[in-house]
């Protein structure tokens, strides 16, 4: 009967495989094969990957409030004034040409305290001018302000720099968020594929059943120990199964599409390629702990991190809110030296010299009388600091759902492997008995072919919850966030 069976099989398998005139090449793929591919190569990950570089780029950006910057000018000036009628007399005018050169630089620090360090110098010549052939400057000329209150603490280069390292780590863990995502999702489509080949064996022997039963039949109605409406029922049997496998097989080609899909950034490169999953359906028990879960979930989540960030940049805006609020008090202070002569080298001599100084210092007070603007400002802010923490309280506990949801889930699959795998065992010694007592008369075709359909049903369900449950525990590890160190893919988001 196995000889037979297996003619039988290829038989009906041959037409089909002679309509492929181009086998595609076959290509083996573990499941970490998988991985690998789909982290080089897919389009979520790959545009995902630009965010850390880009608040990278951000946060660099930020400290150019620190950054000193180099002035430098140059200026010729002319001035005729002209003669004046004064008390019924003519008195001569002035005109002057003058050259005034300044440099710079200026800046401020982590502190608060901004500087401006320059220096000029100028000569002026004439006629009629008191300061004919005169050249006088300014060196060193240091100018120093530094925030008591507002602006001490934290200013607008601070915050701004602090925002941006939030930010860098908030798309960090987006990275993180999407590498788990498209983890989760190739493992998941992995085993649909494995699920989609077995289910196509699965049809495939269903249909050599349906066909044996049909050609037994056929012999029996030839002899007369059948009658002929029950070859129709075998012929109706072997025409669904033949729909069953071609739907199968459909299946099968769009889940290969599917998996394609998240490994490659070049479609037509995998088109014509048939991916051969090296693992099969099997079930290793696990043991379901939710207070773990839930602990992985609090601390590892990228989604429940991202939240926390979000928190915590408000409150360095809200930091910075408060800073405002205080009115603007700074000590100023100024030093440098003097220099003048009849041209430039005279006025750079006494700059070297260095024995004409000037200096300055004292305080400035600043503040809107109402002050409404930070006020309304930094309530604003707790105000969004609060519903920022309700959100986070919230997520946090639909994580606590989702993971125990999800804990169950994996344990209902768990109990459905082994209970289809012995209604497959029961469905197979159904039908092995009610064919043994078809071939002495003692049953119906009907029966023989009701019982072929729930042994085809059953391993169909075997094979599935054997699937089921491996993506279980894979969506149990993306809802822990814990996918990476399951999968023993050691990633740095960065």
């Amino acid at each position: 009967m196995k000889i037979i069976g297996v003619i039988l099989f290829l038989a009906v398998s041959l037409p089909w495989l002679s309509a492929q005139t181009n086998v595609p090449p076959a290509r083996p793929l573990s499941l970490q094969d998988c991985f690998a591919e789909a982290l080089k190569h897919n389009f979520d990950v790959q545009v995902e990957q630009l965010n850390p570089e880009i608040s990278l780029y951000n946060l660099k950006s930020a400290y150019a409030g620190y950054d000193p910057i180099f002035t430098l000018s140059g200026e010729h000036r002319y001035n005729d004034s002209g003669s004046v009628f004064q008390n019924g007399q003519q008195v001569a005018g002035s005109e002057y040409n003058e050259q005034l050169y300044s440099s710079g630089f200026s800046g401020g620090t982590p502190w608060g305290m901004t500087y401006d360090l320059g220096g000029n110098v100028s000569r002026t010549t004439g006629i009629n001018s008191l300061t004919n052939g005169i050249s006088s400057g300014q060196v060193g000329a240091l100018t120093l302000t530094q925030p008591l209150l507002k602006n001490f603490w934290i200013d607008d280069t601070r915050l701004t720099i602090r925002l941006n390292k939030n930010r860098l780590k908030f798309s960090e863990q987006g990275l993180r968020e999407q590498i788990i995502t498209t983890v989760t999702a190739v493992e998941n489509a992995y085993y649909e594929l494995i699920f989609a080949r077995e289910n196509v064996n699965v049809e495939q022997e269903a249909l050599v059943l349906a066909q044996t039963q049909l050609d037994q039949d056929k012999q029996r109605v030839e002899v007369g120990s059948l009658a002929p409406l029950d070859v129709q029922q075998d012929q109706a049997q072997v025409a669904q199964s033949q729909a069953n496998l071609i739907a199968a097989q459909n299946t099968l080609s769009v889940d290969q599409n599917a998996l394609k899909n998240l490994l490659t950034d070049d479609y037509t490169a995998w088109h014509g390629v048939e991916i051969q999953p090296t693992a099969t359906l099997t079930a290793q028990q696990q043991l379901f702990d939710v207070q773990d879960s839930w602990n992985k979930g609090m601390t590892e989540r990228p989604d429940l991190l991202q939240a926390r960030l979000n928190v915590e940049e408000q409150g360095i805006q809200l930091k910075y809110y408060r800073n405002q609020l205080f009115p603007e008090v700074d000590l100023i202070g100024s030093y440098g030296y003097n220099g003048a002569g009849q041209d430039f080298n005279d006025t750079f001599n006494q700059f070297a010299a260095a024995d004409r100084p000037f200096y300055s210092y004292g305080a400035q007070l600043s503040m809107p009388l109402s002050n409404i603007g930070p006020r309304n400002q930094f309530k604003s802010g707790k105000v969004t600091e609060k519903q920022l923490l309700l959100q986070l309280k919230q997520l946090e506990q639909n994580v606590m759902v989702e993971i125990d949801n999800a804990v169950e889930a994996a344990k209902a699959d768990w109990e459905s492997v082994d209970a289809t795998r012995q209604a497959r065992t029961y469905a197979e010694a159904a039908l092995d008995a009610e064919q043994k007592k078809y071939a002495v008369g003692k049953s119906t075709t009907f029966t023989v072919l009701q019982l072929q359909n729930n042994l085809t049903s059953a391993r169909s369900q075997e094979i599935r919850a054997l699937a089921n449950y491996n993506q279980a525990l894979a969506n149990l590890a993306a809802a822990e966030g814990s996918s990476l160190q399951r999968d023993k893919l050691d990633l740095d988001a960065k």
